[in-house]
């Protein structure tokens, strides 16, 4: 054995897989660039969901290319079926999903609200600018003369409208 080879095997760490099921990691395992040594939590999920074959086979089936891919799907999955066995990462989307639908619903209501607060809007400007079109053909604004003719129903009698009041000033 040269010295190189003995310095790679000094360095070489064992995956996670390896080292929670107690056996030799060698430098051509096919689980270390997935599941390195210092993230055991991870592959723990996965073997105790898929099994450790079952979890080489599935990564050996994919091309090398998305294996990383692969192996991150299957520690999501791992995760989601451990906290939901029933359901796993399906409960999660439906869940999501659900929650979509109700802030759709949501905004629906409030742009149907905020419609209708811009018609109101839209009545008291148009009400207001009728008060001013109405002020500024009034005779008192033009300088016009303007007058009340007496009218007894106005006037004021002491007999129907007392004076009392208890206001304290």
């Amino acid at each position: 054995m040269g010295l190189e080879t003995l310095a790679r095997t000094r360095t070489h760490q064992p995956c996670a897989a390896c080292r929670m099921l107690r056996r030799r990691c060698d430098s051509n395992c096919i689980l270390v660039p997935y599941f390195p040594g210092d993230e055991i939590e991870k592959f723990a999920g996965v073997h105790k969901v898929f099994g450790a074959s079952n979890v080489i086979k599935m990564i050996q089936m994919v091309e090398e290319t998305n294996r990383e891919d692969a192996a991150k799907a299957l520690v999501y999955e791992a995760t989601a079926r451990i906290r939901d066995p029933v359901y796993g990462s399906t409960g999660a989307i439906f869940q999501l999903q659900k929650m979509v639908q109700e802030l759709k619903m949501q905004l629906e209501s409030t742009k149907a609200r905020v419609l209708e607060l811009q018609q109101q809007k839209d009545q008291l400007l148009g009400i207001l600018l009728n008060v001013n079109h109405l002020d500024l053909l009034s005779p008192i604004s033009h300088g016009g003369s303007f007058s009340l003719d007496y009218d007894d129903s106005l006037a004021y009698d002491s007999a129907k409208f007392p004076v009392e009041c208890d206001w304290i000033f």
